[in-house]
């Protein structure tokens, strides 16, 4: 079930003024929650909520209020929830009349929210602030129709993967679930598995590579008898094949990849199996762990018109169709030239009325088109502000695959809502300026001018 929206009541408290007659109407935030369809993020949200079952949660005003002010500061799901209750321009954001000195909602109701919207439901948060951003002035529907695509890794919040390090945790992590279910093992190695595991640091880090190779084969040893006992107890009994398949087949993959560079399937991570192994040629980190993420920008605004999670490690120059795609989707037009950069050469696509420009092409390059070309790079410190203007890091810290395709919307929201609001800002600062008679240049605009 879900809650209404909130609706302004005619009829005032007697004990409480309302929030718009205390705090500054001509706030950023209170501009964008004028500017933002509630209405239709209801409309196009609700279906992911049961209409006659359950508790009923959050309107989708709070929660996707909740959500936009999380990406834009940065915020992790309780300290977006301690914020709201200290902050007014926050909750007229999310629909409150009154002021509320009690928690909305908890802060796992925000995750679960992500889940149940999943990534289409954050496309159309993204779409929305695409609106909003038209509306402002952030961006300009001309600006529409010439993009910049370019891909980046979306690391994962996972400890970097060594032989020893994941031999131990699969050890540890079986012994867990043999003590859970009561399955007897003969010697669990927790002493000695952290001694090898100590003893296999030390050596490397001392270059001694023969004996910490000696010591990663121990930790491996360590993990092989435990898998044996634990094989053994699931033949005994075929119920427990249920309970440690998955454990069992993860361990496997760990276990054959130790002290083996050219294993075929591996196993970067045991809470995290979705991570990859990513390598994009950087002098200062020669690889990255999580995945591949696609971001589309206008190349004149430098305003995100499409992002997106990319599992598998493909090819950029195969990405390029379904992420222009995606950008049709929500901007509701089709770019007619694209941007790119040397990575993105054999893409396939041919279609005339739309172009691909390559970074340093020579051919059919006019000085306008020479212009965006330079301004291609701009796309570079776009995707650098995306990750690292957040308090919670650069690093991705939802769960599974959908995870990284809710955290990497999420990102590019974050970077819409902070330019909208420095837009109004200014524009703000601009009217300041001009009413105190020091211009007097005309100014016109839809959102304060009508």
């Amino acid at each position: 079930m879900l809650k209404e929206n909130p609706k302004e009541s005619d009829q005032p408290d007697m004990f409480r003024p309302r929030l718009q007659d205390f705090i500054d109407m001509r706030e950023p935030w209170v501009k964008l929650a004028q500017i933002i369809d509630w209405d239709g993020l209801k409309r196009d949200l609700s279906p992911c909520y049961c209409e006659d079952n359950g508790r009923p949660g959050g309107s989708i005003r709070l929660m996707a209020g909740l959500c936009i002010i999380k990406d834009a500061e940065g915020l992790s799901n309780e300290e977006v929830i301690s914020q709201w209750r200290q902050n007014p321009y926050f909750q007229y954001f999310c629909g409150e009349e009154y002021f509320q000195y009690d928690e909305p909602v908890r802060p796992q109701s925000i995750s679960n929210f992500y889940l149940r919207i999943k990534g289409e439901g954050q496309e159309r948060i993204l779409a929305e602030t695409i609106r909003a951003g038209l509306a402002t002035g952030a961006v300009h529907t001309r600006d529409l129709e010439k993009v910049t695509v370019d891909t980046t890794v979306q690391e994962k919040a996972v400890k970097f993967p060594t032989d020893t390090q994941l031999c131990h945790k699969a050890r540890e992590e079986l012994v867990k679930l043999a003590k859970k279910h009561a399955v007897p093992l003969r010697q669990s190695y927790s002493r000695k598995g952290k001694e090898a595991r100590f003893k296999a640091n030390r050596y490397m880090a001392a270059k001694q590579v023969k004996r910490g190779r000696a010591q990663i084969k121990k930790v491996k040893n360590y993990l092989g008898r435990v898998m044996r006992d634990i094989a053994r107890a699931v033949e005994r009994d075929p119920l427990l094949g249920t309970v440690f398949g998955d454990a069992l087949a993860k361990a496997q993959i760990v276990y054959d990849q130790a002290l083996q560079s050219k294993a075929e399937e591996k196993l970067y991570s045991w809470h995290a199996p979705e991570v990859e192994c990513i390598g994009k040629g950087k002098a200062h980190k020669r690889y990255e762990f999580g995945c591949k993420a696609s971001y589309v920008t206008t190349n004149k605004s430098n305003f995100i018109v499409g992002a997106m999670a990319l599992h598998g490690k493909p090819y950029d120059g195969h990405t390029l169709k379904r992420v222009l795609e995606q950008v049709e989707e929500l901007t509701g037009v089709r770019p007619k030239e694209a941007q790119v950069d040397l990575g993105y050469k054999g893409h396939g696509m041919e279609d005339e009325a739309m172009e691909i420009v390559m970074a340093r092409q020579k051919r059919g390059i006019t000085p306008a088109r020479r212009k965006r070309q330079k301004r291609r790079n701009a796309i570079e410190p776009i995707i650098g502000h995306c990750k690292n203007d957040r308090k919670v890091g650069p690093r991705n810290w939802l769960g599974g695959e959908i995870g990284d395709k809710i955290n990497a919307i999420a990102m590019a929201i974050g970077f819409n809502i902070r330019k909208i609001l420095r837009k109004i800002f200014l524009f703000l600062f601009f009217l300041a300026w001009k009413w105190t008679g020091l211009s007097s240049m005309l100014v016109q605009n839809r959102l304060f001018c009508g």
